[in-house]
């Protein structure tokens, strides 16, 4: 790809209390990829803990905004405002409830599924044309949403979710160095090969 920047934004609340929760795999997924390629986020700007890189040809921007998920958009703005960013540049790391936990899908634009901190950053952009990497923490099965999505992940089910946030990792390495159709297409051949497993050992 040429050298066009990109703004990688994870999303989640700051504060101890909050570290771990679900709510907050936008910010894990963040700093397991900025580990892996060596990248450090020491800075305090744009309402976040911001820091820059270069992959694959790419100047990324790197952004966790620490204004509490329901303000995101004012941390992203500024970073996108400062850089001159178009929001095609812009990709979104967050939780989904929507997909099972363990389950990482990639898209290009699309609603905001109720999600705050999408709903920020469409509301003060005015566009949602913005790629995310949805990582999948599944609903309850029963009790309050807001309750859930801000508890940690149970002993029981860290293993999937940690394996979810190396697929996540990937799935933005490909984004990067290639393109958003290389990152569709990585994600949606790993659920298929998931789905046919799952099948052919409920057949056995």
């Amino acid at each position: 790809m040429s050298d066009d920047a990109v703004l990688i934004v994870g999303l989640g609340n700051p504060g101890s209390e909050y570290v771990s929760t679900r709510h907050n795999a936008g910010f894990m997924l963040l700093d397991r990829f900025c580990g892996l390629i060596g990248a450090g986020m020491t800075q305090a700007k744009f309402k976040g803990i911001f820091g820059t890189a270069r992959l694959g040809g790419r100047s990324l921007y790197l952004l966790k905004p620490q204004t509490y998920m329901n303000l995101s958009g004012e941390s992203v703005v500024a970073c996108m405002s400062f850089y001159h960013l178009d929001i095609s540049h812009v990709v979104v790391l967050h939780d989904e409830l929507d997909l099972p936990l363990g389950d990482v899908r990639f898209k290009v634009g699309g609603g905001t599924g109720g999600h705050n901190g999408l709903k920020s950053i469409v509301s003060l952009t005015g566009k949602d044309g913005f790629s995310r990497i949805r990582i999948g923490i599944g609903r309850p099965e029963h009790g309050d949403v807001v309750n859930y999505v801000l508890g940690r992940i149970p002993a029981e089910y860290e293993e999937a979710f940690n394996n979810s946030l190396n697929v996540g990792t990937e799935a933005l390495k490909r984004y990067i160095s290639g393109s958003a159709e290389a990152s569709m297409r990585y994600c949606n051949g790993l659920f298929k090969a998931k789905k046919k497993e799952e099948s052919s050992h409920g057949e056995s």
